[in-house]
């Protein structure tokens, strides 16, 4: 028997430069040490660069006057505040169209994705006429679609469009009444708060009721009662404590109530309507994807077709919907910055656009707002997944 002469006694360790575990340890280390070098040259590049034009940094401008107006604001703002609190309107109104743009994209996305497979032949047309027409368009000329050609082609204040006697549509926006609470109102708030905790712990005892008798109580629309009927009842024992403002044409323009400004409304529309296209897909592929045999076990039940879809088809087909369907929220949000192109007061507009005109902060400006939408995102990822976690199907 041949005994190879370079051969290692054993228990003995190899050579730190042989060991697999230690090279790639090393390696890693050598590449952390590459990045942090390579950031710290830049870094100490672009101080030079601002120091050798006479450019200051921090964030010390955050706290000089703006000087300029913004034509939507949901907190009070004037030309005399800080560029700070310029910061916090465009994110509010960012905050604003985005969330109502998911609302409003899911609503539209689920119903044309199930109309999509309907029995129905008018109807599946339709909404595939509509899901092909608006997500084979740029979601930017969609938005100037609305605004020049619908938004601004609107009569003007003295020739308005009328819904009733208090609400009212022109070329300088839409005119709702606005409410005025008085004192007594404080309590119909902690009311719809407590209406919907009793709602959610209904839901939770009603599910748990079913799965130990199999029998089913209508929990959501007792909750719906409870949540919409409960504050109106307070409401009312209190003596109705709300006015409202109703928006009046003075001279060239309307005074009082609400104002939505055109502006909102084209982005509201592009964004809800180009997002719902893609929503309305993966709707549909989610329905698909759940096996024919559970819709024909649940019909030999007797089940009806509202009830086989809500109660079968859709809480299989939400895990296959959540994951794309959180990629589409995220591209709402971060489509939310096109804003600028019709003037729409978001965070890239009046943040990242006038107040870095004005201040010449490039780098905090930008950095600023580059941070809040990967925060947003990182919050809407989280609540997703979580979401996606509630609603998977467990195995037994």
């Amino acid at each position: 028997m041949s005994v190879r002469p370079n051969a290692r006694p054993v228990g003995q360790k190899p050579p730190f430069w042989r060991d697999r575990a230690k090279r790639a340890l090393i390696f890693q280390c050598l590449l952390i040490a590459a990045v942090i070098a390579f950031l710290f040259y830049i870094v100490g590049n672009v101080q030079d660069n601002l120091s050798s034009r006479g450019i200051t940094t921090g964030f010390g401008f955050l706290s000089n006057t703006a000087g300029f107006g913004i034509v939507q604001s949901l907190i009070d703002y004037s030309s005399q505040s800080t560029y700070g609190r310029t910061f916090f309107v465009g994110l509010l109104n960012t905050l604003l169209v985005g969330g109502l743009g998911v609302i409003a994209a899911t609503l539209i996305g689920f119903i044309v994705g199930i109309a999509r497979l309907s029995p129905n032949w008018l109807i599946a047309k339709l909404a595939a006429a509509y899901i092909e027409t608006f997500r084979n368009i740029p979601l930017l000329l969609q938005i100037f679609f609305w605004y020049f050609a619908v938004l601004r082609a609107l009569p003007s204040a003295r020739e308005s469009l009328a819904f009733g006697e208090a609400v009212f549509l022109n070329v300088r926006g839409l005119y709702l009444p606005e409410p005025l609470f008085e004192s007594g109102f404080g309590l119909i708030p902690v009311t719809f708060v407590v209406a919907i905790s009793a709602s959610i712990a209904l839901v939770i005892w009603a599910k748990r009721r079913q799965e130990a008798t199999g029998q089913r109580i209508p929990a959501y629309w007792i909750s719906f009662a409870l949540i919409f009927g409960l504050p109106l009842l307070v409401m009312f024992v209190t003596g109705v404590p709300i006015t409202w403002e109703m928006p009046e044409l003075r001279g060239f323009n309307f005074r009082g109530g609400i104002t939505v400004i055109p502006e909102f409304l084209a982005l509201w529309f592009a964004l809800s309507i180009y997002t719902a296209s893609f929503i309305a897909e993966i709707v549909r592929s989610g329905i698909q994807a759940i096996s024919h045999g559970q819709t024909e076990a649940a019909q030999a039940l007797s089940l009806p077709r509202n009830l086989v879809l809500r109660l079968v088809v859709i809480p299989q087909a939400l895990r296959v919907i959540i994951p794309p369907l959180t990629s589409q929220y995220l591209n709402l949000i971060k489509n939310s910055s096109l804003a600028t192109a019709i003037g729409y007061p978001d965070l890239v507009s009046v943040f990242a656009g006038t107040t870095l005109n004005q201040t010449g902060q490039a780098i905090e400006v930008i950095a600023m707002t580059m941070a809040v939408y990967l925060t947003i995102s990182l919050l809407v990822s989280m609540f997703m997944n979580w979401f996606n976690a509630r609603v998977a199907l467990v195995e037994r």
